[in-house]
């Protein structure tokens, strides 16, 4: 059995505006540029920075809902998930407050997320063009160790940072 780590979820969605299709690429937003301000004036960049994926999900179109090509099972998934946790709860067993990434603070960061030179710099040109927050980095190098996690591996590479970053889509400069 595993504990179950979740913090809240939150939602956004452009169909907070009265036309429902704000960042749909396949429908025109009709909203004014007043209405789209005050729909992000909303959101705060201190609150973005304390949510760790931002993910935009699209409509999904009736041919990829038809389609029957084979997706990975959940079971494959579940293990892949279990084996990760399997990782977390050993690296933690030694700390009282982290039973997962999700719960590591600055300094336990610094210790579990170390990363190479390469994935320096990427950060450092994220966090320029992105505009990211220090929040903001901390929460990057924790998704980028679950990553890591989920693909079996101690070291955290260059591409899990890549990924890690891209799931920053909402950030400051983005969402401005």
């Amino acid at each position: 059995m595993y504990p179950i780590v979740a913090g809240p979820c939150l939602s956004f969605t452009g169909a907070w505006l009265p036309c429902g299709y704000f960042g749909d690429p396949a429908h025109e937003c009709k909203c004014s540029p007043l209405q789209v301000q005050k729909y992000r004036a909303k959101i705060s960049g201190p609150l973005l920075d304390r949510i760790d994926l931002h993910i935009e999900v699209p409509a999904v179109k009736f041919k990829e809902l038809a389609d029957d090509s084979a997706a990975e099972r959940s079971e494959v998934i579940r293990a892949r998930v279990a084996k990760a946790r399997e990782r977390q709860m050993k690296r933690f067993a030694n700390e009282k407050h982290i039973f997962a990434n999700a719960h590591m603070e600055t300094r336990a960061i610094r210790r579990y997320c170390p990363i190479g030179q390469d994935s320096k710099d990427l950060l450092r040109l994220a966090i320029s063009k992105l505009g990211l927050s220090a929040r903001a980095y901390d929460r990057i190098l924790k998704v980028a160790r679950t990553i890591a996690d989920l693909e079996g591996t101690d070291a955290i590479g260059r591409a899990h940072v890549a990924e890690a970053i891209q799931y920053r889509s909402l950030d400051r400069r983005a969402w401005e």
